[in-house]
């Protein structure tokens, strides 16, 4: 069971990357933790998930009291999580605020326009600096590295989702979404959870 309330009513998140990282399915299992929990859920995307290469962004509104529209206004963004992190730093330069919390993966995803040589990608470490002035609270989590270890890429999207739970911004523990990742995960689920508690461990939570 969550461990407490929400912080704000109604929370907003955003979940940013690019197509094929697998941040539809870590809003899928938040909205579906959410609801089991009692919460009304709103969920809104900006391109379907197979358009892989393109910026993907999905937005999800929790509250306990009333249904809100999907979208979430400029500037007003509570919490985001960005797979990828140039999309990251645009998403806080839009949505962010002075009391946001930002997880970032710092992984860098090449689009078309720097692959072909028009535009280069901007240095890692000045874009984590840049994302770090913008939050105010902000995580680095190595998660492409962390699942690696692992011995499954694919993990990756559970790391951040743990790290998201672990940062005490959502009113989620892990007890709360085992049956979840059990349900979408039914034969790997105790390397789901294994992700899962690292990306906890990663944040300071366990």
């Amino acid at each position: 069971m969550p461990t407490k309330t929400l912080i704000k009513d109604p929370l907003n998140l955003i979940i940013v990357g690019v197509g094929g990282q697998g941040n539809v399915v870590i809003s899928q299992l938040i909205g579906n933790a959410m609801v089991r929990a009692g919460y009304l859920v709103t969920f809104w995307q900006t391109y379907p998930s197979w358009q892989r290469g393109g910026t993907v962004i999905n937005f999800i509104r929790i509250s306990k009291e009333s249904q809100y529209s999907p979208i979430i206004p400029e500037g007003s963004a509570d919490i985001i999580l960005g797979m990828e992190a140039m999309e990251t730093l645009r998403m806080l330069v839009q949505f962010g605020n002075p009391s946001v919390t930002t997880i970032i993966n710092p992984r860098a995803i090449h689009p078309v326009n720097i692959i072909g040589g028009e535009a280069e990608y901007p240095d890692m470490d000045k874009l984590i600096e840049a994302i770090k002035e913008l939050s105010a609270k902000m995580w680095v989590i190595n998660a492409a590295k962390e699942a690696q270890k692992l011995g499954n890429p694919m993990l990756a999207n559970v790391i951040l989702l743990g790290a998201l739970v672990g940062s005490g911004t959502l009113p989620l523990n892990k007890k709360s979404l085992e049956p979840v990742l059990q349900e979408r995960f039914p034969k790997m689920i105790e390397l789901n959870m294994t992700a899962f508690g690292k990306g906890m461990e990663l944040v300071g939570r366990v």
